[in-house]
């Protein structure tokens, strides 16, 4: 992992003797110096890192190659910033030339002292690498120079919800469960779901929390997730918010209240309600016990379900609740569960499936430990590779059976040095935390992992996850027209996760009891108390991100962006709605990725941070950002995802790839031509007198949505015509008629359309359309698809079309048809027999997750 650190510390040092041509010689001969030994160690580093998995020695001289790449860094970026400080070349410029010089001459010694000082650190462990015995594997720049060829290897067009061991050998479990839990039965009762970590019993518990008839059973549903390390006080605050939500004024009343306020105030808003909570990985029983007082028993047939490992804590949680053990898998399922996840089945010979098997059954019907072996498994090549894994597996039995922890470890061993810290990131979101890829994927940009070369660093990012995702690492939990759009990770994995990341120093964790965090870090996170963690003495550090996700911090002044955080790339501040945003934001001047939310006005000095990538703001219900003119002056910004208002100049973004959402009003005056980059577009308010025909313009367009205000209409179509590569269309409103689609689209969804004439024949013809949603489409009463009309059709839902009475499906239309639903079309007198047969599709749950967060939190849909 320390190679990505390394290439990008060497990257640095090149690029920093090519700008400062004027440097002295003596200095230029250190920094090359010091360039050319960072490149002889990152040829000894997959040596190093396969070394320190049994010798400590090893793993403490490779956290000091990463201490000295990110020290590099931060020297070169102190004396950057600098010089760019002074840059304009008027009157008041000229005057201060002196000064500017004797300044210079300051810098230039204080850089020497500086890599002097790393020089000596680096023959230190020059010495210690003989002693250690790590040998030269020629492994420098293989990164870059295969990176086409792995991107090609990862990239994967689909992927679905990752619960499959649900649906092996459990149907019959969750039909049970789900019964229990919408039984007509007055009294409060507990669902207690137990047994060992890997089981299941989280992804169990999440498909009941989201079953539609749980959904629309329950008034309020809430979800906690306690761990073993708990704080009752803080659960009942974060189930008060879930529920009433979150202001400013109510945190801080929130904050002065006491344990039995707390259960009061709770009770009180759960006492007319009918409610589900799902108080999810409980170690202790005094955990439920300390809960259950602020769930009133109001005979109206709410629900606990609890979640545990421990079999004490499940059965005495409720006298006359019901309680399930979650049993492990038979041996056959457990076969069926590795075939399923194992990438090619049937590259799988004879020898290499007796090999499998013996495999699987030491597992002991685990469904983590075979998801994750057929992962690993599925990137071994041939029975000789496979017979390997066997090896090392049963070195490390125990009372017959495979440990969990040594599965994951060996699968965590098996990635590439890239693929590593790409896994580790996971680890800074919460236990249980749904995590966007976009997010993530822009975070790993920003950080410098995804190396650089002829493939997009978006499509390379891409490919990373996949391959954590393919190796069952990584949890896909929602997606969107064949893209992984929300993930997870298993609690035992991010265990793992968390335990690595802080052995190679690659992030910490702000823990407030012991009220500490790593020094050595140079990523830190904060789940809570940010307050407290901003009382620590920061001065000393150099952070290269700094991540504060709590809802509960409001007061931005104690942040010290300039003094503290002058080197951070990336920026979290996951926040209280209704904080402020300094101007000192501008001063850092390295930052690629910001993340706001809670934060509605951004402030002018934002224009400064030119280096930024990825400005991401999310707001509570139906509160706009207002993103400040001088965003237009972000050059290098890649992907805008905010809800905004206020008009900006986008013609100066050519880079801009991902635009999500802007209001309409502003892109009347925009022209496209300029925006030669743009991927992905989002626009909100439209309305009937407004003219989008420059959307025809943005030539490499692949994704767009459009939503229409309130009784509203969508102007005319036409301009979508010359959009030709076109893959993925939303449209939400109002269409008066119907225009003709450019060929390239594969997915598409009229939401609310209201046409009056059959959108069938139109539809049809499109030769590569695959997936097609009608959500309250169509007012007519017949739809009629001719002989030859969806060639290509895979999947199709019909949604709120209500005064649909018939359906004429000729014998050659839609004759590659897989999925099928029909929702809220109670008149249709009859659904064609062929259709019948296909999988049903469940019902299209508003904007789909791809925009999901932000129609969530605006109401959107």
């Amino acid at each position: 992992m320390v190679d990505a650190f390394v290439s990008f510390a060497v990257e640095k040092l090149g690029d920093f003797l090519i700008q400062e041509v004027a440097l002295r010689i003596s200095l230029r001969e250190d920094v090359q110096w010091l360039r050319n030994e960072l490149l002889f160690m990152q040829s000894l580093l997959k040596d190093a890192e396969q070394k320190q998995v049994e010798d400590k020695r090893v793993q403490q001289w490779v956290f000091e190659i990463n201490s000295i790449a990110n020290d590099t860094v931060a020297i070169l970026e102190t004396y950057i910033s600098m010089a760019g400080e002074s840059d304009d070349h008027g009157f008041a410029s000229r005057l201060k030339a002196c000064a500017c010089i004797c300044r210079k001459e300051t810098k230039f010694y204080n850089i020497s002292k500086e890599i002097q000082s790393l020089k000596k650190r680096v023959m230190d462990i020059s010495r210690k690498r003989e002693t250690y015995g790590i040998r030269d594997t020629n492994n420098a720049g293989e990164g870059t120079s295969n990176q086409s060829a792995m991107v090609r290897t990862l990239r994967r067009t689909t992927s679905y919800i990752d619960d499959d061991h649900i649906f092996v050998g459990f149907r019959d479990v969750v039909e049970s469960l789900l019964a229990e839990l919408l039984k007509a039965e007055p009294r409060r009762s507990v669902i207690s779901i137990y047994g060992m970590g890997g089981l299941g019993k989280t992804t169990l518990a999440r498909n009941l929390y989201n079953s539609p008839n749980v959904v629309s059973s329950f008034q309020t549903r809430t979800w906690i997730c306690v761990s073993q390390e708990y704080n009752t006080m803080d659960l009942l605050r974060n189930i008060i918010k879930s529920i009433q939500g979150r202001t400013k004024e109510s945190l801080d009343l929130l904050e002065k209240l006491t344990e039995t306020d707390l259960e009061i105030h709770l009770r009180g808003l759960l006492e007319e309600r009918k409610y589900l909570v799902v108080i999810d990985d409980v170690w202790q029983r005094e955990a439920w016990e300390s809960l259950k007082r602020a769930f009133p028993d109001s005979k109206n047939g709410s629900k606990v379900i609890i979640t545990t490992r421990k079999e004490d804590v499940a059965k005495r949680a409720d006298d006359k609740g019901f309680v399930y053990k979650l049993r492990f898998l038979s041996k056959e399922e457990s076969w069926d569960l590795f075939c399923r996840k194992l990438l090619d089945v049937q590259a799988m010979v004879p020898e290499m499936g007796r090999l499998a098997r013996d495999m699987v059954d030491k597992c002991g019907g685990l469904p983590l430990a075979i998801v994750v072996l057929s992962g690993l498994l599925s990137h071994k090549r041939g029975l000789q590779e496979w017979q390997k894994v066997k090896a090392q597996l049963w070195r490390h039995m125990k009372d017959d059976s495979i440990e969990i922890s040594y599965i994951l470890s060996l699968s965590y061993n098996d990635l590439s040095t890239v693929l590593k810290q790409c896994f580790l990131y996971f680890g800074i979101f919460p236990e249980d935390h749904l995590i966007y890829v976009d997010n993530i994927m822009w975070s790993w940009m920003a950080e410098g992992f995804i190396p650089e070369g002829e493939e997009k660093t978006e499509d390379v990012a891409e490919g990373f996850l996949n391959e954590l995702i393919r190796r069952s690492l990584i949890q896909v939990v929602g997606t969107s027209w064949k893209k992984d759009v929300r993930c997870k990770m298993h609690d035992l994995l991010r265990d793992l996760a968390v335990q690595k990341a802080l052995e190679v120093k690659l992030f910490d964790i702000y823990d407030p009891r012991k009220h500490s965090i790593s020094s050595l870090c140079v990523r830190h996170i904060i789940h809570g108390q940010a307050q407290r963690y901003l009382s620590l003495d920061l001065s000393n550090l150099k952070l290269r991100s700094i991540m504060f996700l709590d809802r509960d911090f409001f007061k931005m002044c104690l942040i010290k962006f300039h003094d503290v955080f002058q080197h951070i790339y990336v920026l979290y501040l996951e926040i209280g709605s209704g904080a402020i945003l300094p101007d000192a934001i501008g001063s850092l001047y390295h930052l690629k990725f910001l993340s706001l939310r809670g934060i509605r006005d951004l402030p002018s000095s934002i224009g400064s941070l030119k280096n930024l990538q990825t400005l991401r703001v999310l707001n509570d219900y139906r509160h706009l950002c207002q993103l400040p003119p001088e965003t237009a002056n972000l050059i290098n910004l890649r992907h805008i995802v905010a809800l905004y208002s206020r008009p900006l100049q986008l013609s100066k973004l050519t880079s801009l790839q991902v635009l999500k959402y802007s209001c309409c009003d502003q892109w009347r005056d925009v022209d496209p031509v300029d925006l030669v980059n743009l991927q992905e577009l989002g626009m909100y308010d439209i309305m009937k007198n407004y003219s989008l025909n420059n959307i025809g313009s943005l030539k490499n367009l692949s994704s767009l949505m459009l939503r229409c205000k309130v009784d509203e209409s969508f102007p005319t179509l036409e301009y979508l015509r010359s959009c030709q590569k076109l893959d993925k269309l939303w449209l939400e409103g109002r269409i008066e008629k119907l225009d003709h689609f450019p060929n390239s689209i594969t997915m598409m969804v009229l939401w609310k359309s209201e046409l009056m004439e059959d959108p069938m024949p139109i539809l049809g013809m499109l030769p590569n359309l695959r997936d097609l949603d009608l959500v309250g489409a169509y007012e007519g009463k017949e739809i009629t698809c001719s002989n030859n009309s969806f060639y290509q059709l895979e999947f199709l839902r019909l949604d709120g079309l209500q005064k649909l009475e018939r359906w004429h499906l000729s014998t050659s239309s839609m004759p590659r048809i897989k999925g099928f639903g029909i929702h809220d079309c109670s008149k249709l007198k009859e659904i064609p027999q062929r259709i019948k047969d296909v999988a049903i599709l469940e019902k299209l749950k508003g904007i789909d997750q791809e925009f999901g967060e932000y129609y969530r939190v605006t109401s959107f849909g």
